[in-house]
């Protein structure tokens, strides 16, 4: 008997898994954006007492005749995985254990490298669970992980490694200015709340090949084959792409090659995951296929394909992508050995059940997130896209799978991307078709590059082929992203949006499989939801004004929005990492199209905008850029402004300020000393005067009349 696919499920007894998926997701999905306020021991005490009555009833049903009420256990087995997803968040939480270093006293720590050490721009960065705590000599045992970064270009450092640290660590700060990247969510979506900065006198080495031997192996397995890769290619971008591609290590990746594949739709490519490990299967299969012929070779054929399938999983760092590949795979190999009937899409719901057992915060993972939403796209919607035209000829027919396959996939994922990424790939039809037969000889020469031993001539040859490949789906996708419209940017959706682009999409689909009228209302009134949420943030975008003052550490950077214009103070070009990381997001979320970049020292003159020196008159409102020390005798009467804005430490007494300027709140960026700070706080407080900080405080914005 053959193993059976289906697109859809006849019935919901052929999907059992992915029914009971959705109270469970829920149940998670909850307990992470709702404050955790329910006692955990009555929350687990809810769960046993449900799921003993849920028991009891199952060998009692005859008897009570429940069989006439099959909606109670229904709803019992609901409430079992909603509380279940619940708790299991809950008791995930490191914080939450009452070991946790940072409810303990101490002077030092004991760490242990939980993952490949990285180096960019000078610092070494890892993550490191903390096993014991140290005050006035005594230890104890304590939990809890930690990002630290060092500052050293020559460290040896590698997992596993046993650290003894001071005990001098700070909560991850939250974004300082409105639409930043939110590095403390990210971190804390890995449970992983508190960082430290350390240099090299500041650590010790304890011990060396302290984590898991396998773990261990396998990464130095990888940095031995990432090695190899550079024996024989000479292209850093090359070898960049097929340690990535091949072997999930990204260290070395470039950005601007990352922004290529990102704009072209293609960067799934650089993420180890479903596609990757059936090109792996394929070849496994092919090569062992002799096996077949003997009595227990089917057998054989699936223990060494599982296995070489997840060691191929480990060694691409276990990431949710390649484990639910692996499941699915491992999943499809027993039940072709056992000649079993399998649904795929129950199959995909077994896989996401057990890694969110393992670990429920992977739902918050974007890779996770987008690796499901895809292969549901395939299993579900590429059928469909694929019945919509039809060709005799064979090599068309083959192209239009092929194009269905790209369009149901990314169909699937726009929303999230667009959410996310604030941006859609155009020409991604065109990028995916391409990618697809240098993706497969990348693949399959690296391997055989990689397993083979150094062999003159052969290796060579071997990686020729797998740089050339690259180079040329490089430049192919370089062109791409450099076509006009090849993305559109820019896209930043509410939640709501984001869930009302599902629901049209959704509804759309399956109209084009059930043709039911509703569904067409259904998604007309989604679309006029949509557009009119739309139009409302780009009127309100349109007519408002204000004055943000951003919070860049020891940089400037103040802007002034009129609508859709936007004159941008601050010492920075468009350029550089922290104003596309901290100032663009800004710019872009409030639908800013028009941008002018100015130097503080720089005068200019617009119908809303003039700044002549110091002073700043924007529409009703005036401001004075303070960064020299005020001559008490240069004005003769005080100059009446709204705002003043303290940059790169004048050292200018409040006193001094006082006499030339009658003004409503006193602004001070970070590039002012500490010192001078908490001098001046300290005078704005005893003569009772509004003030504001921006150092390592949110940043400010405000309306203008």
């Amino acid at each position: 008997m053959q193993i059976r696919v289906y697109m859809i499920a006849n019935h919901k007894g052929e999907i059992p898994f992915l029914i009971l998926l959705l109270p469970f997701i829920l149940g998670i999905g909850l307990a992470i954006n709702l404050p955790v306020a329910a006692n955990i021991n009555r929350l687990v005490i809810s769960f046993f007492s449900i799921s003993l009555i849920f028991i009891t009833l199952n060998f009692t049903y005859a008897r009570l005749k429940l069989y006439k009420f099959r909606w109670i256990g229904g709803i019992l087995i609901t409430l079992i995985l909603f509380l279940s997803g619940y708790i299991s968040v809950i008791k995930n939480n490191e914080l939450n254990n009452k070991h946790h270093f940072s409810k303990a006293q101490a002077q030092y720590l004991i760490v242990k490298i939980s993952n490949e050490p990285a180096l960019k721009n000078g610092w070494l960065r890892f993550t490191a669970d903390v096993e014991e705590t140290v005050n006035n000599g005594k230890k104890a045992q304590s939990c809890g992980t930690l990002i630290l970064s060092l500052k050293d270009n020559t460290s040896d450092l590698a997992y596993g490694d046993e650290l003894l640290i001071p005990a001098k660590y700070n909560p991850v700060n939250q974004p300082f200015n409105p639409a930043e990247f939110n590095y403390k969510r990210y971190l804390a979506n890995q449970n992983i709340y508190y960082q430290a900065f350390l240099f090299p006198k500041q650590y010790e080495l304890l011990a060396t090949g302290k984590g898991n031997a396998i773990i261990g192996y396998s990464l130095q397995l990888r940095q031995h084959l990432v090695e190899k890769l550079k024996r024989n290619m000479r292209d850093t971008n090359a070898i960049a792409v097929a340690s990535t591609l091949i072997l999930g290590y990204k260290a070395d990746l470039s950005n601007d090659v990352l922004q290529a594949y990102s704009k072209t739709g293609t960067v799934h490519v650089l993420s180890v995951s479903g596609a990757h490990v059936a090109v792996i299967y394929i070849l496994l299969a092919f090569a062992l296929g002799f096996l077949n012929r003997f009595k227990y070779g089917k057998l054989l054929k699936a223990i060494i394909i599982i296995s070489l399938i997840w060691y191929y999983s480990l060694l691409s760092g276990f990431s949710p992508a390649v484990c639910r590949a692996a499941v699915m795979i491992s999943m499809v190999v027993i039940g072709k050995t056992y000649s079993r009937y399998l649904n795929t899409l129950n199959i995909l719901a077994i896989s996401a059940f057990g890694l969110l057992l393992y670990n429920p915060l992977y739902i918050v993972d974007v890779g996770f997130q987008l690796s499901y939403l895809a292969v549901f796209g395939l299993i579900v919607f590429q059928p469909l896209v694929y019945n919509w035209l039809k060709f005799k000829n064979k090599w068309a027919d083959k192209l239009w799978a092929a194009c269905s396959v790209s369009i149901a996939a990314q169909v699937i994922t726009i929303p999230l991307s667009a959410f996310y990424f604030h941006q859609f790939p155009v020409y991604f039809l065109v990028s995916n078709l391409f990618i697809i037969i240098p993706t497969m000889v990348i693949m399959y020469s690296g391997i055989i590059y990689l397993l083979l031993p150094q062999i003159p001539f052969v290796s060579k040859a071997a990686a020729f082929i797998l740089e050339n490949s690259i180079l040329v789906m490089n430049r192919f996708l370089t062109w791409i992203e450099h076509l006009p419209f090849a993305s559109i940017s820019k896209i930043w959706l509410t939640t709501a949006e984001y869930l009302l682009l599902y629901a049209i999409m959704i509804s759309l689909f399956y109209f084009l499989y059930d043709k039911r009228s509703w569904l067409i209302k259904f998604s007309l009134v989604c679309i006029l939801l949509l557009c009119i949420s739309i139009s409302l943030k780009r009127v309100n975008a349109s007519s408002t004004n204000n004055i943000a003052w951003l919070n860049l550490n020891k940089h400037k950077a103040i802007v002034f929005k009129n609508g859709n214009a936007a004159i941008v103070l601050t010492d920075l070009k468009d350029t550089d990492k922290t104003y596309r990381y901290s100032i663009q997001p800004y710019l872009d979320s409030t639908q800013v199209s028009n941008t002018r970049l100015l130097t503080l020292n720089q005068n200019i003159k617009t119908p809303w905008l003039v700044k002549n020196k110091g002073l700043v008159q924007f529409l009703n409102t005036r401001m004075f850029l303070l960064n020299s020390q005020p001559d008490g005798d240069n004005l003769s009467t005080k100059l009446k402004t709204d705002y003043i804005y303290i940059t790169g430490n004048p050292h200018a007494a409040l006193a001094a300020v006082n006499n030339n300027f009658d003004y409503h709140l006193l602004i001070m960026d970070g590039s002012n000393s500490d010192a001078y700070l908490i001098k001046i706080k300290n005078e704005a407080e005893n003569k009772k005067i509004k003030y504001k900080i921006l150092k390592r405080n949110i940043s400010m914005v405000t309306v203008s009349n």
